[in-house]
């Protein structure tokens, strides 16, 4: 195993922990966007976080005919930049997702986003970071 880092999905491929976020980002056809250039911050639900969502929701999230609503969610876990957690220890911070929504970043006590916690801070990629969430964020729209 080398230290080499690796690009955003294949950094979540590799951790096995994202399985469900994985299938989702390959469900909508955003693999070659987070496989880009970046950088992206991305602030990636685990599978533990998908397995709170009501039963079902996932299954029917990944039929093709609800992509644009899976597209939606995906994309408001993303942010354009680089954002490590010290860039917002001790203060709050509204940064617009790529699908446009602003999340509610609070680094005051621990990280926050929109409510869900940061359980895993800045795994550092070749084209961003992520940080994992403990829930999976969903648009207000």
């Amino acid at each position: 195993m080398t230290d080499q880092l690796h690009d955003i999905v294949d950094t979540a491929v590799a951790a096995g922990s994202f399985t469900t976020l994985v299938a989702a980002v390959q469900a909508t056809g955003l693999v070659d966007t987070l496989k880009g250039a970046g950088p992206f911050t991305v602030f990636a639900p685990s599978d533990d976080a998908f397995a709170t969502l009501p039963a079902g929701t996932v299954e029917d999230l990944v039929k093709p005919e609800n992509k644009d609503k899976l597209t939606a969610i995906l994309t408001l876990h993303v942010v354009s930049g680089k954002v490590m957690a010290a860039d917002v220890a001790g203060a709050t911070a509204t940064p617009a997702s790529v699908n446009g929504e602003a999340l509610h970043v609070d680094g005051t006590n621990g990280v926050t986003v929109n409510g869900a916690t940061v359980v895993t801070a800045d795994i550092d990629c070749t084209n961003g970071v992520i940080h994992v969430i403990d829930a999976v964020l969903l648009p207000k729209g």
